[in-house]
């Protein structure tokens, strides 16, 4: 085990901890406010990715046109609209499918986060969490099914922009030297979690807006009773909820080809980061979702399969055993939470 093999592994564990911090950020956010577990988050994850899919299916719709390189006879190509119409910067812009895409993705998972809070989610605000799972998982699997009726069941590779399709030297960054590399987007993704994270931390704490829904979170019945609508800001946080896992989704999809069961994939290892960092606790999840991603990259490695083959496959669910053992409310949970 040398310490290039170390460093990647702690960039992989980063890297997949970005995206279980921010599936389980939003979870954590409408169990926090709304009081609801939604079992449907992983397929609003799913949902951005495969709007980031549509986008560039649009981009390139194309129209057979003649292809000058073959002379000796007449032969055809595709060619999209956009490079036909627009050239360099028709190209430009379908290589820039992905980034563009949360342009495109933002209001639309806006809008479904607000039709699925108010059409079906604010129904079981006062019915039990086994009420509130059972339909939201069901939410999932229709979603999940549409998915595969529209797509297909087979991954759709989606690209990164062309300069960043490459790896970079980040060995020279740590002093390692030339041979320690590590793919571009991966690391942008890793900036791009960070950044929402902040970013949602920043709007909680340090806007007015933010510290509403805080309090409301603690008192829904005290704010209500100051005459604030606690209702209509509890939906716009679902619907900011739905933005965040879209994205995340969005920005994922080079890295693993979207398919139908995507979202489940990672609803269930986002729904244990949630109950090891605590039910409620925005900060418990973001740091359960980083341990448990380290946690995972190292078990994954060589060295360790060869003392325990097939450790990697349970190693979260180990953790996650260990530590509510030790902390049965988690690592930053709080009295009161599900206790009901």
């Amino acid at each position: 085990m040398t310490m290039d093999s170390i460093l990647i592994q702690l960039l992989n564990g980063l890297d997949k901890g970005a995206a279980y911090a921010l599936i389980a950020l939003g979870l954590t956010l409408v169990f926090g406010t709304l009081g609801i577990v939604n079992f449907a988050h992983g397929a609003i994850f799913m949902l951005g990715a495969f709007c980031a899919i549509t986008f560039k299916k649009l981009l390139t719709l194309s129209v057979k046109v003649q292809d000058e390189s073959f002379t000796a006879f007449v032969a055809y190509k595709e060619e999209p609209y956009l490079i036909i119409w627009f050239g360099e910067t028709g190209e430009m812009i379908i290589d820039y499918a992905v980034p563009l895409s949360i342009l495109v993705a933002i209001p639309v998972m806006l809008v479904i986060g607000y039709t699925m809070e108010r059409g079906l989610i604010r129904h079981f605000y006062k019915r039990n969490h086994a009420d509130q799972i059972l339909v939201t998982f069901g939410l999932a699997i229709v979603i999940q099914e549409l998915i595969k009726a529209a797509f297909g069941a087979n991954p759709i590779p989606q690209s990164a922009p062309e300069i960043v399709s490459g790896s970079a030297n980040v060995g020279l960054w740590f002093g390692f030297g030339e041979a320690l590399v590590y793919p571009w987007w991966r690391l942008i993704y890793l900036l791009f979690s960070g950044l929402t994270i902040f970013a949602v931390f920043a709007f909680l704490k340090f806007t007015t807006y933010g510290m509403v829904v805080r309090a409301g979170m603690r008192d829904r019945e005290t704010v209500g009773l100051l005459g604030i609508n606690i209702e209509r800001r509890f939906t716009i946080v679902f619907s900011i909820a739905a933005v965040v896992a879209g994205t995340a989704g969005v920005m994922y999809t080079p890295i693993l080809p979207p398919d139908y069961h995507m979202g489940m994939d990672f609803l269930v290892l986002s729904f244990i980061v949630v109950v090891v960092g605590g039910m409620g606790s925005l900060g418990g999840a973001v740091a359960a979702g980083f341990l448990l991603g380290m946690v995972q990259s190292f078990a994954s490695m060589n060295e360790v399969k060869s003392i325990l083959p097939g450790i990697d496959q349970i190693i979260i669910y180990l953790v996650a055993v260990i530590i509510l053992l030790t902390r049965p409310r988690g690592l930053m949970g709080r009295a009161g939470v599900m206790d009901d």
